[in-house]
């Protein structure tokens, strides 16, 4: 008895390489509006990496490594391993959802930890780096794309 069973397989699996290189663009267009587009809505740059450099005593390279692995690796790699699972709609709005649940951990828990107080020290600052948070998850959601990762198509003989 020859019987062929043909079959379509779609798994659910973390796609990691994908999630670092989606953190790449999103965590530089972060960057650039940090220190280049906060100035003219607050008017100075938003030098997350003196600030996390205070807060840890370290250099300022190394407060812009940590920005940087931050950005790149880690928040990519938990948002494609929890957080996209759970989260609502498209990619783009669960990646907008995901930079805002950043933003409320920089701002009602990192910023005072770095003696900031809350929002970065005022409104204006809070809503600056809304936008950039905003604007990180939405390139992150884009680039990262579905969890799905298709098989293809194949046949199984049994004999």
């Amino acid at each position: 008895m020859n019987t062929t069973i043909s079959f379509k397989t779609t798994l659910q699996i973390p796609s990691w390489p994908k999630a670092i290189l989606a953190g790449i663009p999103a965590t530089v267009v972060e960057t650039i509006m940090m220190y280049k587009g906060a100035p003219m809505m607050i008017g100075q740059p938003m030098d997350i990496a003196l600030e996390l450099s205070k807060m840890m005593d370290v250099s300022w390279t190394v407060g812009m490594l940590m920005h940087i692995l931050l950005g790149i690796v880690i928040f990519p790699l938990a948002y494609v391993s929890v957080a996209r699972q759970w989260l609502p709609g498209p990619n783009v709005v669960r990646g907008i959802v995901w930079g805002l649940v950043l933003w409320v951990i920089a701002m009602f828990v990192m910023s005072p930890m770095m003696g900031k107080g809350l929002l970065m020290g005022g409104i204006p600052q809070g809503v600056a780096a809304l936008v950039a948070h905003v604007a990180y998850g939405a390139i992150l959601g884009a680039i990262a794309g579905s969890a799905k990762l298709f098989l293809g198509r194949g046949r199984l003989k049994f004999y």
